[in-house]
């Protein structure tokens, strides 16, 4: 695999933080900062077609987002009494 090697700079609390974070997680720095790009691009890259789709479909309803919420594992379904 080709590696990007890149120079980045944080301030010092955002560096501390960052290095904890990667080593509560056992990985390196690295690794964890590139997965950590990775999700924002995601993340990115899903809001703009959730927008471009609003644009055509109009906006999603509490019901739909509800039930996207309850797929993607994001809030548990209410027991049903």
């Amino acid at each position: 695999m080709k590696v990007d090697k890149i120079s980045i700079s944080f301030g010092a609390e955002l560096g501390d933080e960052v290095r904890a974070a990667a080593l509560k997680t056992g990985k390196g720095l690295s690794s964890w900062l590139a997965e950590a790009a990775a999700a924002k691009l995601r993340a990115e890259a899903l809001s703009e077609f959730l927008d471009t789709w609003e644009k055509n479909h109009g906006a999603l309803t509490e019901a739909e987002l509800s039930r996207a919420q309850i797929q993607l594992g994001l809030r548990r379904r209410k027991a049903s009494l």
